[in-house]
């Protein structure tokens, strides 16, 4: 038997984030950089949303286990 896992709803999935248009360019601009330095993500990765685009930058938070950090890391869509 088959089953379908939902990889969006998995507890070890990391939060992802689509940055609004201000945010996107607050953040490009406290950098310095434009879209294209950023570290990329496909459209088709199963972690990405209904309905976010080509272009749009996503902040993906990860959580360490043992220390309870919390590691932001930012990608563009492509």
């Amino acid at each position: 038997m088959l089953t379908h896992i939902i990889i969006k709803m998995h507890i070890l999935q990391p939060k992802h984030t689509k940055l609004n248009e201000k945010e996107s360019e607050e953040f490009l601009k406290k950098l310095n950089i434009s879209k294209a330095q950023l570290p990329k993500i496909f459209i088709d990765d199963p972690s990405l949303q209904e309905g976010w685009e080509i272009g749009d930058i996503i902040k993906i938070e990860r959580k360490d286990d043992e220390t309870e950090e919390v590691a932001i890391y930012y990608r563009v869509v492509i």
